[in-house]
């Protein structure tokens, strides 16, 4: 029994490491993911939450499993929310008149517009720096499907970038 707690204690602290090491990263992609930064730490603790059971497995290379339950959780939630009215007594934020908004904000309300699966495969590839096979790997889909959602993906940007009116109102 004492050899049990010594790997649950070791196993407790490689998580611990892991998760100071890559929390900032997760939450970035979880927010690209997401758009929102309360959903996207939502997101990022309900993974942390699904991955504990499984650390001892999958320690010595987390990030794939980590990033697929990412994405995952990402479509299921967009999936769970499209189809029911969310009540709020706040008003989106949205910009006001005459000002000119950021690159940053500009892309991120694109890729708000693009469907969940599209948005992980811009995410992974581009955000995140994977390749098309890692891609592929982590989305459970694939090579020609993710060669496919990018090239989709990058022409709807593109699209949405490029358009004269503001974003803000375009119908998604």
């Amino acid at each position: 029994m004492p050899d049990r707690d010594v790997s649950t204690q070791q196993a407790r602290e490689s998580f611990e490491e892991y998760v100071a090491a890559r929390r900032t990263a997760l939450l970035r992609t979880a927010y690209l993911l997401t758009g929102q930064h309360a959903d996207a730490e939502d997101l990022v603790q309900m993974a942390l939450v699904k991955v504990v059971p499984h650390w001892r497995r999958i320690s010595d290379d987390p990030e794939p499993y980590v990033r697929r339950i990412l994405a995952r959780e990402a479509t299921n939630r967009w999936r769970r929310r499209r189809w029911r009215e969310v009540s709020s007594d706040v008003l989106p934020e949205t910009l006001s008149e005459g000002t000119d908004p950021t690159d940053r904000e500009v892309l991120r309300q694109a890729l708000m517009r693009l469907s969940p699966r599209q948005r992980a495969v811009v995410v992974l590839r581009y955000f995140d720096d994977l390749t098309e096979q890692q891609t592929a790997e982590v989305l459970g889909i694939g090579l020609g499907t993710v060669k496919s959602h990018g090239r989709e993906a990058m022409a709807r940007l593109r699209e949405l970038i490029t358009l004269e009116e503001p974003l803000d109102t375009v119908a998604p």
